[in-house]
């Protein structure tokens, strides 16, 4: 009895550092008290030099040896003039059987640094958000539209999607998952090739290489405006009930 109280303190504790003290839960948990935690307080960085180049730092190899064939076939691509500024290509990580694969516009700056994907701010919130929902990082695989870092973060442009799309395909053909989320509009529109706004392409279930795929909100966005994260945890839950179907 002990032992399940612990894990219920454990799981409403991680869910408070994500959420906050709003419950997005079920009515049955919504009168459950959460305690907040209060955050931590900054730590002054010292200032230091530019990190090198690292574009011969060794990746973790893919866990599946099929990906791992596919990553080397590709991880010297020159198809467009993004292979010219990246430290790393950010081919995509996680489990080579995954059910769930989700899929960012593309990588960062951390991401480009230690080519894997969501592993700056944005993926630590993402990795908390997947915990208090139930799901784990290494039961998905993760990967980007775009292989490689846009200058200053910029959204692809329609040419490098053109390029770069036939890599993701490719991926999904090898893991051959059974649910897909778009995280953010720009991976959503790319995806669907389309304009809708994020709130319209929530709506709905869409498919890609016929594969059901939802639409949510980038982690980013979440670091931003917590405001959308009961939205981000509707999606969540939805994409739990569309794993169950499928």
């Amino acid at each position: 009895m002990h032992k399940a109280i612990d894990e219920v303190k454990k799981m409403l504790q991680n869910y408070s550092s994500v959420w906050g003290n709003e419950l997005y839960l079920e009515k049955a948990l919504a009168e459950v008290l959460v305690q907040p935690v209060a955050p931590p307080k900054p730590k002054a960085v010292p200032k230091q030099a530019p990190k090198p180049r690292l574009s011969s730092q060794k990746i973790p190899a893919q866990r599946s040896p099929e990906l791992q064939s596919f990553y080397l076939q590709m991880k010297a691509c020159t198809k467009c003039a993004l292979s010219e500024s990246r430290n790393n290509l950010v081919f995509g990580w996680g489990n080579p059987n995954a059910n769930l694969m989700l899929i960012g516009e593309a990588p960062g700056h951390d991401e480009d640094v230690q080519g894997i994907p969501f592993v700056g701010r944005a993926g630590q919130l993402l990795d908390k958000m997947l915990l208090a929902s139930g799901l784990k990082r290494e039961d998905i695989y993760i990967a980007n539209m775009l292989k490689c870092r846009p200058p200053g973060n910029r959204d692809p442009l329609p040419e490098e999607i053109i390029k770069c799309e036939p890599y993701l395909r490719r991926q999904l053909e090898i893991i051959k998952p059974k649910v897909l989320m778009a995280l953010g509009r720009v991976a959503g529109q790319s995806l669907l090739k389309t304009q809708d706004s994020l709130s319209r392409l929530r709506e709905q279930t869409h498919h890609y290489n016929n594969i059901p795929l939802l639409v949510t909100y980038h982690p980013a966005a979440l670091l931003r405006n917590p405001r959308w994260k009961q939205s981000s945890w509707q999606d969540l839950k939805k994409i739990k009930k569309l794993l169950q179907n499928v």
